[in-house]
């Protein structure tokens, strides 16, 4: 396809996607209609992930239109589906369209997409953080069942989560990265425990889950046995881009919280160095939500690359650096916190006060893959510098010491 038929095909899709937004806002007001009511109609015109295919809440496009999408929907005071359900619409969603059989997709992506069915990723281990390959739950086969044993760390929700991605071990004496499958796991199963993580917020977002015995159909397999390591890559590389990869307004979001504090600040603590603290931290917001959106515009379909461990890193970095200087703004008014009772909250990440933004920010270089281990991947992925040294890339599982 030459380059002006491509320009041409593009503005086609892109009127497709503009008339269809219309519709559906004409059709269904956001301030008139249940928010599931309209995040199902949302799916049903293929605007929910529009580089899906058709019938699977997309409709075959480049990604980046789903940009036009969202402003108009959220400029209308639409409901945000991500909000809903930030695992299963940025992370599981995406894993499910592409690893999932063909009823898999039909039961699971409806309902994943209107909240009606929260969902939770269960990969970290106590012993396999960083080395998520390294995990250690497993799964044995017994007829037409797998049965799951093992406990998953750090999840996100899954105490609202109907259902789960679990990866186990299936084949121990495979190389780490062969041996893994992944199924999607019913987190109602009376198997299935799920204890609360207290974080410094006093919330419990996070969770610890124990797998006892849980029996799983195989026909609730994503991919084949043995392909987890590769449906796992395919949730990491969207939960990068999911979380990392915001393409706010300029001087929205983070930022427009630090100009915020910065305007209310009383005059002794609005110094040169402070004012030059705050404008080197806007300088950075823009570059990261330059950055991020430079990369949705090379994206074309398909899963995003190891690029969006760039918007990962710098963003989380950037996350930190911003609440710090607004508590230095807010001098001892940033004790006033409130109370730290303990919550299990309908959703994750929020943060209502600056002070627990601040205390949040601090999962950010931990959440969704380390700072340590975006920058391996930018080093080696999208660098090409020499790897780390991996003395047990070769050798089977069960054959690799651990403690």
């Amino acid at each position: 396809m030459s380059i002006l038929e491509e320009t041409s095909a593009l503005i086609a899709d892109e009127q497709r996607v503009v008339d269809l937004t219309s519709e559906l806002l004409e059709n269904f007001p956001p301030a008139d209609t249940a928010a599931q009511t309209f995040l199902g109609e949302q799916f049903d015109r293929g605007l929910a992930w529009v580089n899906f295919p058709e019938g699977n809440g997309g409709l075959g496009l480049n990604p980046k239109l789903q940009k036009l999408v969202d402003e108009r929907i959220f400029g209308a005071g639409g409901p945000n589906a991500m909000y809903r359900n930030p695992i299963g619409h940025g992370m599981t969603g995406p894993t499910v369209v592409a690893w999932g059989s063909d009823e898999q997709k039909e039961r699971y992506l409806r309902p994943l997409f209107t909240g009606e069915e929260v969902w939770c990723q269960l990969f970290s281990e106590p012993g396999s953080g960083s080395d998520f390959a390294g995990l250690s739950a497993t799964g044995v086969q017994d007829g037409d069942e797998w049965i799951c044993n093992g406990q998953k760390v750090w999840t996100t929700l899954a105490h609202l989560s109907r259902f789960g991605l679990l990866v186990v071990r299936t084949d121990p004496q495979a190389v780490k990265h062969a041996g893994l499958t992944a199924f999607v796991v019913d987190m109602h199963d009376p198997s299935v425990e799920i204890r609360p993580l207290r974080q410094m917020t006093g919330e419990a977002e996070f969770n610890e889950v124990f797998f006892t015995d849980t029996k799983i159909h195989e026909s609730e397999m994503l991919g084949k046995a043995g392909d987890g390591w590769r449906v796992s890559l395919t949730t990491l590389m969207n939960e990068r881009q999911s979380i990392g990869g915001g393409m706010p307004q300029r001087g929205s979001g983070t930022i427009a919280g630090l100009v915020e504090a910065w305007a209310a600040a009383p005059d002794d603590r609005k110094d040169a160095p402070a004012r030059d603290d705050v404008m080197k931290l806007w300088c950075r917001a823009e570059v990261v939500r330059l950055t991020n959106i430079r990369a949705n515009q090379n994206r074309k379909m398909g899963d995003p690359g190891p690029e969006g461990s760039i918007g990962k890193m710098a963003g989380a970095i950037l996350n930190i650096d911003v609440h710090n200087a607004v508590m230095n703004l807010l001098g001892a008014d940033g004790l006033l916190y409130g109370s730290y009772e303990m919550i299990r909250p309908e959703t994750a990440m929020a943060s209502d006060t600056q002070q627990k933004a601040f205390l949040r920010s601090r999962a950010n270089t931990i959440e969704g893959g380390t700072t340590e281990i975006m920058a391996n991947i930018l080093g080696e992925r999208v660098l090409g510098l020499p790897g780390d040294v991996r003395v047990d890339r070769e050798v089977p599982w069960a054959e690799v010491p651990r403690n």
